[in-house]
């Protein structure tokens, strides 16, 4: 992964097909020290998401082509990245919806520079959460896999050497710290000669 430069860690997607609160949005958020791009329907900002690498998307939900909505979760199927949604209607069913699209905040017309700000700040700080929850499950996958690996080693030792779990076990770390490799490494060496023979 290339390391990122602090131009693309300020870098902002806007939708929004109204040219007034989009110049609103472009020039607040560049008093914020973001380089933005703008365009003015979904449909554009889902091709543009692509494009550009932006690190925040702030789409309007009503916009031709395709609404804020479905441009969301275009986006999100693509690439987890956060979103804010900007709607004239707050409601539970608006909120249900924004979040199964994918998005991080969403924030209710006439957009002010007082709101603007919080809610970015809200928006990265759920999109951290949700990096370090996701983490944490690939961790446990991955540690799950390498004990399923290491049991399923452990019993094709007990049986080829007619050796105890535990000493099946004490093999499997002596072989890993005499190879200097991880138990997982070891355990798949031994399933996969298993079945040659």
């Amino acid at each position: 992964m290339k390391a990122s430069t602090p131009a693309q860690e300020k870098k902002v997607l806007i939708a929004e097909d109204n040219p007034k609160t989009r110049l609103f949005l472009k020039n607040q958020l560049e008093l914020l020290g973001y380089q933005v791009e703008a365009v003015s329907n979904g449909q554009a900002a889902v091709d543009m998401v692509s494009e550009i690498d932006p690190t925040l998307v702030i789409m309007d939900v009503k916009m031709p082509e395709m609404d804020g909505i479905d441009a969301a979760r275009h986006i999100s199927a693509k690439k987890t990245i956060p979103i804010i949604l900007i709607t004239g209607l707050s409601s539970d069913e608006m909120a249900t919806k924004a979040i199964e699209s994918g998005v991080f905040a969403y924030l209710v017309k006439p957009v002010t520079k007082k709101q603007l700000e919080p809610a970015i700040k809200l928006a990265m700080a759920r999109y951290d959460q949700f990096k370090s929850l996701k983490v944490e499950v690939d961790d446990l996958k991955e540690a799950i896999e390498t004990r399923k690996l290491v049991e399923r080693a452990k019993g094709i030792l007990m049986k080829r050497c007619s050796i105890s779990e535990e000493d099946a076990f004490k093999l499997l770390q002596t072989h890993s710290q005499k190879e200097n490799k991880k138990m997982r490494e070891i355990a798949e060496t031994i399933v996969a000669a298993s079945k040659l023979i």
